[in-house]
């Protein structure tokens, strides 16, 4: 492993969702509902470029297939397609809440088969009042699973058949067999159960060896595992928070949080980038029939 380098000079309050499309990864400023791009390559770069401004938190994105420049988005308390271009935002169907306290939408990935997958949480983080929701090609939504706290990181093995999703307060990692026609899940267990001391699970991705990482939040450091569940490297970060990580090309780029801290560290709140020993895949893009 190399130097954990800055990507950009922006300090964010919750960078998340950090995703690699083509030329560019994007990510979220999910307070400021903020999208946000910067560059896949490029060593060195300026301020992030932002895409689109929504008025509510946005969670996360996933490109929509054959419409260049359009997000699919788990935005507030709902779904919504973000046009880069024009600016517009056009809301789609909203899932039933689980909880009767204020709640949002959070971390949320495409699968092979162009669904969306989104989880949840109640605004104050009490317990049980997250699910993890799952928006088809044809715009029926689905709730998949509840009483979750913090439903964090859906991310997919390579053939599709394995989701891993992490709730986030509880430390734990849990991996489910997904019957591709379908998306329904089956077979939980639990895949990794990280201690308080070392951090709680966070943004999870999938690279081109099949192995999953993971952003450790309070940890300062992300971690790799094997299919089988196994460490295979532990990697510190100087942010204390990292929320999401994501491989673009060789590189590893991580975003972190500020929020919370009442003494923010000077890359608490950076999108950070070192170079992983293996390769990433490309984010899978969400379908609309």
């Amino acid at each position: 492993m190399t130097d954990v380098t800055d990507l950009a000079p922006d300090r964010l309050e919750l960078g998340e969702g950090s995703r690699w499309v083509a030329d560019r990864v994007v990510l979220v400023d999910i307070p400021a509902g903020r999208l946000l791009s910067a560059p896949a390559t490029k060593a060195d770069t300026g301020p992030l470029t932002e895409l689109a401004k929504l008025s509510v938190p946005l969670a996360a994105v996933a490109p929509i297939a054959g419409q260049p420049g359009t997000w699919l988005a788990a935005a507030g308390t709902g779904f919504a397609v973000i046009d880069e271009k024009s600016g517009e935002v056009s809301w789609l169907a909203a899932p039933e809440p689980v909880t009767d306290r204020a709640w949002r939408m959070n971390d949320a990935v495409a699968d092979r088969a162009g669904r969306f997958w989104a989880g949840s949480m109640n605004c104050d983080q009490s317990p049980r009042g997250g699910a993890l929701y799952r928006l088809d090609p044809d715009g029926s939504v689905h709730t998949v699973l509840q009483d979750l706290t913090i439903a964090n990181g859906p991310a997919f093995s390579l053939d599709g058949r394995v989701m891993y999703l992490s709730d986030t307060p509880l430390g734990h990692v849990d991996r489910f067999d997904v019957d591709p026609a379908t998306g329904e899940l089956s077979n939980r267990q639990p895949f990794a159960r990280i201690g308080p001391e070392h951090g709680a699970p966070d943004g999870l991705t999938v690279d081109a060896e099949d192995h999953l990482w993971m952003a450790l939040f309070g940890g300062a450091a992300i971690r790799r595992y094997r299919p089988d569940g196994t460490l295979d490297r532990v990697v510190p970060v100087p942010a204390r928070q990292p929320t999401s990580v994501c491989l673009a090309g060789d590189r590893a780029v991580v975003t972190s949080s500020q929020e919370g801290l009442t003494d923010p560290g000077p890359h608490d709140g950076a999108v950070l980038v070192l170079q992983a020993g293996t390769t990433g895949v490309e984010a899978l893009p969400a379908r609309r029939d």
